[in-house]
């Protein structure tokens, strides 16, 4: 069982950054595919970054250039830092870890981050 905890949203002016954090609990952090989810009010739930277990990255088009991924299994954390934000990148975030070898799927709560002046 992997729990996931979001951490570092709030409310930036447009421009702005924030970086956001996902601890997971447990001892196979190491192995997990680790994914950023956000949903924006009204809409579908979109994939925004991810990062595997080699470091391997991959991005929505609509933030490449300006967020980027990465993890510190050492600390079973990965992060999200969102740089250059505009107001359509307001949602709530997820945390998603998948395990290949179990074939499981865990979620974090959620945080919000709003993109406001």
């Amino acid at each position: 069982q992997v729990q996931l905890v979001e951490s570092g949203g709030g409310l930036v002016q447009p421009g702005g950054s924030l970086r956001l954090s996902c601890a997971a609990s447990g001892s196979i952090f190491s192995i997990l595919r680790m994914t950023w989810y956000r949903q924006a009010p009204g809409k579908q739930r979109e994939l925004v970054a991810a990062i595997t277990n080699t470091f391997t990255t991959n991005y929505a088009d609509s933030v490449k250039g300006r967020f980027t991924i990465s993890r510190d299994n050492a600390k079973n954390t990965v992060y999200l830092q969102m740089n250059s934000l505009k107001p359509v990148d307001t949602a709530v975030y997820y945390c998603n870890a998948q395990d290949p070898l179990r074939s499981l799927n865990y979620w974090g709560k959620g945080i919000l981050v709003t993109v406001s002046s």
